[in-house]
């Protein structure tokens, strides 16, 4: 298959992009003071909406506590906090810059709010856990501020990277919205529903749209979107959409042997003979356990896929519902293994990747790894070590951010 394009292959049968227009009802009673954006904000307890567990995505309540008690520790717990707090991302004087249409192409062509709409919504997420460990409403003002801003603006997401670019920026929007709704009192309700409007219209149709035909990065990434998305709007169709993409999704992205000698095609994908499909995995001919479908391309692609799996089972298992278990942990934990492997230096041989590999892997870890050792006691000392060395890296800049603060247990 020819047609490589940065972040996926050419898709053969792509939708159309969706423009639709954001929902500003406001059906509920709003105070002046919330209409004018001056509720006072207090810390507050939500109950669980429709099934779901809130603060749920990605972090659970017990989590976010977890947090608090680590920024106060000495040592590198709060080197690590230190470093969030006086990012980029971190700081009060964090200005959003709205667009009305994310223009977004897939080659070299010079986007149009692309940059700014991914490192807002970190922007966002960083000021939700800033606000969470310091209860200081100057970081819970600056998360709502950035996130009114774009609510009020953005429409549309355009050009071949919409999808993931929807993605990208949707991940991160919705784990500061769900921690502002749920632990703040001072975002106005007309405003909340404002921001809904945006993911439901905006957002969703993009990260819901199929591509099968393009790399796993994509499908997985999307996929972690929505589900997020999906639990902030207490979505349940939309979640367990979600959970389904999720199950069929992995299997055809990370190899085990019991698949046979050819990894297993993408759902509804039209890479059916063994040749396109062995041109899918970057030219790879011979298959392992953990092996990933980008793996041939570079490290980075497979920390996002890596990332992104990692993200959907936990807030699933926030949820309720283990996503970890069974085939779909076999897979991820045979992948962080492998990966790891090279990742430290390990020789690579000709017949993997024809013996030359690109191992900028990110910060993409974290999230599994703590399932597994912490939660499941799993012994992984390969991928520990691996992760140990990426974690001066809080963020990726894309839909990865603090997690070695957030999810790691063993500094």
């Amino acid at each position: 298959m020819s047609g490589l394009r940065n972040n996926g292959i050419r898709l053969l049968l792509r939708p159309t992009a969706l423009t639709v227009a954001l929902l500003t009802t406001l059906t509920s009673p709003v105070s002046p003071a919330e209409a004018a954006g001056t509720a006072e904000p207090v810390v507050r307890q939500s109950a669980p909406a429709r099934g779901f567990k809130h603060p749920g995505v990605l972090l659970s309540r017990t989590q976010l506590n977890r947090l608090r008690k680590r920024a106060k520790a000495g040592g590198e717990w709060r080197s690590s906090f230190a470093a969030m707090r006086h990012s980029r991302y971190g700081s009060l004087d964090y200005t959003a810059r709205p667009e009305r249409i994310v223009e977004c192409p897939p080659d070299d062509r010079p986007g149009y709010g692309c940059v700014e709409e991914r490192q807002d919504a970190i922007a966002a997420y960083t000021h939700a856990l800033l606000w969470y460990v310091t209860r200081d409403r100057a970081h819970a003002r600056k998360a709502v501020q950035i996130m009114d801003a774009w609510s009020a603006v953005v429409r549309e997401h355009t050009e071949g990277n919409a999808g993931l670019q929807a993605a990208w920026a949707g991940s991160s929007w919705a784990r500061a919205a769900e921690i502002m709704r749920h632990t703040y009192g001072g975002w106005p309700r007309n405003r909340v529903r404002r921001f809904s409007g945006m993911l439901r219209t905006v957002y969703l149709p993009e990260v819901t749209a199929t591509a099968p035909d393009y790399n796993g990065n994509w499908d997985l990434t999307m996929t972690d979107a929505a589900m997020g998305i999906s639990v902030f709007l207490d979505d349940r169709r939309g979640f367990d959409k979600a959970v389904r993409r999720f199950r069929a999704r992995v299997p055809a992205y990370f190899y085990l042997r019991s698949d046979g000698p050819l990894p297993k095609r993408p759902p509804g994908s039209h890479i059916r003979t063994p040749d396109r499909t062995r041109e899918y995995w970057f030219g790879q001919r011979r298959f392992v356990n953990g092996l990933g479908q980008e793996t041939c391309r570079n490290f980075t692609h497979i920390g996002y896929s890596l990332a992104a799996t990692a993200h959907i089972a936990e807030t699933a298992w926030h949820q309720g519902l283990d996503l970890y278990g069974g085939e779909a942990g076999k897979r991820m934990r045979a992948a962080l293994t492998l990966h790891a492997r090279y990742q430290l230096g390990a020789h690579v041989p000709h017949w993997l990747c024809g013996g030359n590999l690109d191992l900028a892997m990110g910060p993409d870890t974290e999230v599994a790894l703590n399932h597994f050792r912490n939660r499941q006691g799993i012994s992984m000392p390969q991928a520990q070590r691996a992760a140990q060395r990426l974690r001066k890296v809080g963020t990726d800049d894309l839909f990865v951010a603090w997690e070695a603060l957030t999810h790691a247990k063993n500094r």
